[in-house]
């Protein structure tokens, strides 16, 4: 490798930072999202997902079935400059029914940032998602929501962190005050005071006033019990909290704690300050040949994510690749893991929800997106140099089941088009009947939300109205033996086999107990919750 690129590469990887926003629904993830590009220039007034009166909305949420019902259920990035760092930022959605899609997005993110209600502590979905982050180490940070709210008291918060999740807490600032007594936060790493002023429902950047703590101003600009009160928790912290370890911190096993409001922007550029400090810049990678630094100098990236449709005027199909090694550059051509084609990158975005730039050269920890003709599948590699391939991305057991049938069959081209687009973005799972008289497609999702999506997606973005017929079942394994083996079993009680878009066999079970019952009598069938990973094959179209 020359001295130029290895210096370009390093120079590139110093200057990015990678993120992932993980919450439960109502958390305020979107608005924090929103108050986070306010704060690095990428937009001058944040759209509060709520804010009606002047029919704005959050720049994150482009569906516009978000829109209506002010949630998120898509994965978006958006990428901004904060003091001289590029930061990609993917927001997932909150809502439980789409943690497929926040599954998959964790996959391309160096940092996780674990979004709680003050009031709420921890949720279920939350600790579900925590799992993931765990499982592929990533560096957690905790931000406190809500602190102009009433809610449970800070250190509260902390103990539950380090009881239920195995964490360690190092709180990076401490609040001053809760609920309409919440004047701001005190920030631990230069020993300052900020005292907010509220801004109008949080739309421009918070002023600020900040203070060292001693200063005689203080006793004018806090009130006596406040600050008393700060003094005796801030000693407390001193005493009996953690040191600030940044390999521990790196290794996933502490979590540096903020508490803000992201709504009336308080604590939130304190937050991005001190993230941009303790990061994890981007990392190496698992690979077919072993680990792979980013200062590697053939370019690689994984497809991560599939959308359709972004931009509904051009129903355009946009696949989502996270930058791993080398420098990516427009237009130039790399081989693709799966199939062995060679394939040219042209027209590369730079993401930003839904509105795009055209970008000439990517670095390891960025996302571009691509437009694609029907080449990539979620997980695929795409490389330059030696052939080498990353971990899949699996399927993972969904809990709901339907077919999806086409009333009309004059729209049957556009009903083909949008369940394999749909099927190929990760929407939902595709499965079909294993008798080969029976083609309608079969939804196969991790909740209800998932399913109105769907059908609402036919109907809006192909002019296709669908019906769907429920079927009774709530448990998915995949039979890593195959067919010989399922079929030398014969006939199982409440169960019924389907196939997923790859052929391989699934059995759907009415309960867990039937599932766990097949799994005691046919060890031999080798059930799994996650679909194998495939290589080298093309997923079936309707």
């Amino acid at each position: 490798m020359s001295i130029e690129i290895d210096t370009e590469l390093q120079t590139a990887v110093n200057k990015r930072r990678n993120f992932a926003i993980i919450s439960h629904p109502d958390a305020g993830k979107t608005t924090l999202t929103e108050k986070l590009l306010l704060y690095g220039g990428a937009i001058h007034e944040a759209g509060a997902v709520k804010a009606k009166r002047a029919q704005r909305h959050a720049t994150s949420d482009w569906m516009e079935m978000e829109q209506q019902r002010g949630i998120s259920i898509t994965s978006t990035v958006l990428q901004f400059e904060y003091q001289n760092c590029q930061i990609n930022l993917l927001d997932t959605p909150g809502h439980q029914d789409f943690s497929e899609d926040t599954y998959r997005t964790l996959a391309a993110a160096d940092n996780a940032v674990m979004l709680e209600d003050s009031a709420k502590g921890l949720e279920p979905q939350t600790r579900k998602l925590f799992e993931v982050c765990k499982m592929r180490k990533l560096p957690i940070f905790t931000f406190f929501n809500k602190m102009d709210r009433p809610g449970r008291e800070p250190l509260e918060l902390l103990d539950e962190i380090e009881k239920e999740l195995g964490l360690k807490t190092y709180p990076v600032n401490w609040p001053i005050g809760m609920g309409d007594r919440f004047k701001g936060v005190f920030d631990r790493r230069k020993k300052q005071i900020h005292l907010f002023e509220r801004s109008v429902h949080g739309s421009k950047a918070a002023r600020n006033t900040v203070v060292s703590l001693g200063d005689p101003r203080i006793e004018e600009l806090l009130e006596q019990d406040l600050y008393y009160q700060l003094k005796e928790d801030i000693e407390l912290l001193e005493e009996l909290g953690s040191d600030l370890d940044l390999e521990e911190i790196h290794k996933g096993e502490m979590t540096p704690v903020f508490f803000g409001s992201a709504m009336t922007n308080f604590g939130v550029q304190l937050f991005l300050d001190a993230f941009l400090e303790y990061a994890l810049k981007p990392g190496t990678h698992k690979s077919t040949v072993g680990e792979v630094s980013p200062t590697y100098p053939n370019f690689t990236g994984f497809v991560f994510k599939l959308q359709a449709n972004m931009d509904p005027k051009h129903r355009d199909r946009v696949a989502f690749i996270r930058v791993c090694t080398g420098r990516f550059e427009k237009d130039m051509t790399v081989s693709h893991a799966r199939t062995g084609k060679t394939v040219r990158l042209s027209r590369p975005q730079k993401l930003f929800a839904q509105d795009r730039d055209s970008i000439e050269i990517a670095y390891p920890g960025d996302i571009i997106g691509l437009n694609n003709p029907g080449v990539f599948a979620i997980g695929d590699t795409i490389y330059n140099g030696k052939k080498l391939e990353y971990e899949g991305i699996p399927c993972f057991s969904p809990e709901i089941f339907a077919y999806l049938r086409n009333p009309n069959p004059s729209k049957f081209k556009q009903f083909r088009k949008g369940v394999n687009e749909l099927r190929e973005e990760g929407a939902v799972q595709i499965m079909y009947s294993a008798d080969e008289a029976k083609r309608d497609p079969i939804l196969a999702a991790v909740g209800q939300l998932q399913l109105e999506v769907v059908q609402f997606r036919m109907k809006n973005e192909y002019g296709v109205e669908t019906n769907l017929e429920m079927l009774p079942f709530s448990v998915a394994r995949w039979v890593n033996s195959g067919w010989d083996v399922l079929r030398q079993v014969g006939r199982l009680f409440n169960t019924v086999a389907v196939k997923d878009s790859w052929g391989r066999p699934i059995l759907l079970f009415k309960n867990e107990w039937n599932c766990q019952q097949v799994e005691s009598e046919h060890p031999e069938l080798n059930l799994n919750t996650t679909a194998p990973v495939v290589s080298g094959q093309e997923p079936e179209s309707l």
